[in-house]
């Protein structure tokens, strides 16, 4: 069975994460807005002091790190956001409506990050994980190489 979502972007984007964050029991504050925001604004995933470092400047005053993190993380529980493992950094989820494993295609030259969602091989991690005993919570799939802009320059 095929499953198609829809993509936000700009204000669409912006009032899906929140929509996501209320409907896990979470509230949508002032905060967590700039913090949705600036992580949105990065084309490539940002750590949680490049988004530090970008709201303090909006805010006119130093924003810490830690605060960013704990942010992050209920944005990540909250389908909100995902978390590039190899890369400690995070990409706003274009699609928080829609729960899916996703698999990242990280380019090692320019760091971009392409991100899939291919439910039929997650599944077969998942099967794999069951047959050997093991109760999988999360998959995390994600494949380094060279993305095509990087190929074709070189």
């Amino acid at each position: 069975m095929e499953h198609h979502h829809h993509s936000h972007e700009g204000e669409s984007l912006n009032v899906a994460a929140q929509a996501s964050m209320e409907k896990s029991g979470e509230q949508w504050t002032t905060m967590r807005a700039a913090v949705f925001e600036a992580l949105a604004s990065f084309d490539k995933p940002a750590s949680a002091y490049d988004i530090a470092d970008k709201v303090s400047k909006i805010e006119g005053r130093r924003i810490a790190a830690n605060s960013v993190y704990r942010i992050l993380d209920l944005f990540v529980s909250a389908n909100v956001a995902r978390r590039v493992e190899s890369a400690n950094a995070y990409i706003a989820n274009d699609h928080p409506d829609c729960l899916h494993d996703c698999i990242f295609l990280i380019c090692d030259q320019c760091g971009q990050t392409t991100h899939l969602d291919d439910d039929k091989l997650a599944g077969g991690v998942r099967d794999a994980a069951r047959q050997a005993g093991f109760a999988p919570d999360r998959p995390v799939i994600e494949v380094r190489g060279t993305c095509e802009d990087c190929r074709d320059t070189n």
